[in-house]
């Protein structure tokens, strides 16, 4: 086939529904992408710590809201429970690595730390395995979101539209904290100058702890939504950090903003490339990390290193 047949016959393929739909799409995968990402990069603004392990508590996150979901009986209330506490779960378990190994670890260098959270990430492959074995699973969304609805003549999931609301709340309320709550000024100032902060008297440590446990939490919160679109399986941890880290590059370390566009970047770039080249979809994103890092080294917005 000619490249001009070819272009023919993509653009018969392309219609105005069909675009509307996939942009949709793209904007649902960028929410998660986005809650995963901004969880990484708070913890990269404030601790300085390039946390590879984010992946496997995502990962984690899944698991655990596939279980609990099953130990609930399944249902509304199944699911429910799951998304709010498989999230807690990953807090708690990110609270005790904290206190008892991050901690005495945020003054070494960065190459140390990515190799400490490389080998941490490895770990916590080992133990998910360990406890849930190497079978495929899938949380079930409750009825109201299961199917999908019209949007100009096209059917799109009912899920979909229930990640596109929950990703505003969640950039909203992470905004909140950051801006209107004493703690999360705390931490952005720590962020800042956290030598200064340690002198007023506020104890760093605790700060710098509750930042990271926030951080996993929106890991394993990611986790928890994504589980009825996704197979729950070892090693889904792997794609989702790359993604998470491509996306603070792009946006700019340790801003959350920078996280949001980053994500939806990466979400509709992808989800058009479906649409006009399903073979290479995969290259969509990346080449546009590719361009926006050469025109942009910094990111696009200020990074907070």
């Amino acid at each position: 086939m000619s490249g001009q047949a070819a272009f023919v016959q993509m653009e018969s393929y392309v219609t105005f529904s069909g675009l509307i739909s996939q942009f949709l799409v793209g904007l649902s995968r960028a929410m998660i992408l986005f809650i995963v990402s901004s969880g990484l990069s708070f913890i990269l603004g404030v601790l300085r710590v390039p946390n590879v392990a984010h992946g496997s508590l995502y990962m984690i996150g899944a698991f655990t809201a596939h279980t609990l979901a099953v130990a609930a009986g399944g249902g509304v209330a199944g699911f429910w429970l799951a998304i709010a506490l498989a999230p807690i779960a990953v807090a708690l378990i990110s609270l005790v690595a904290e206190r008892l190994l991050f901690c005495h670890l945020y003054e070494r260098e960065h190459l140390m730390l990515l190799l400490f959270t490389f080998a941490l990430a490895l770990i916590l492959g080992d133990l998910t395995k360990i406890t849930w074995g190497a079978d495929y699973r899938s949380l079930v969304a409750p009825p109201f979101l299961q199917g999908s609805v019209a949007v100009l003549g096209t059917p799109f999931p009912k899920y979909n539209l229930f990640l596109l609301a929950v990703g505003p709340v969640a950039a909203v309320g992470l905004w909140l904290f950051s801006n209107k709550t004493r703690i999360g000024k705390i931490a952005r100032a720590a962020a800042v100058d956290r030598e200064m902060v340690g002198a007023i008297g506020i104890n760093v440590s605790w700060v710098f702890a509750l930042a990271f446990v926030l951080g996993c939490f929106l890991a394993g919160l990611g986790g928890a939504l994504v589980s009825p679109t996704v197979s729950i399986t070892l090693g889904m941890d792997h794609t989702i950090i790359i993604e998470a880290f491509l996306i603070v590059t792009i946006g700019g370390l340790g801003n959350m903003w920078g996280a949001l566009v980053g994500s939806l970047i990466f979400g509709i770039s992808q989800s058009i490339g479906v649409l006009l080249w399903p073979q290479f979809a995969i290259v969509f994103p990346y080449l546009a990390v590719v361009v926006i890092l050469t025109l942009k080294p910094s990111g696009l917005l200020k990074s907070v290193w």
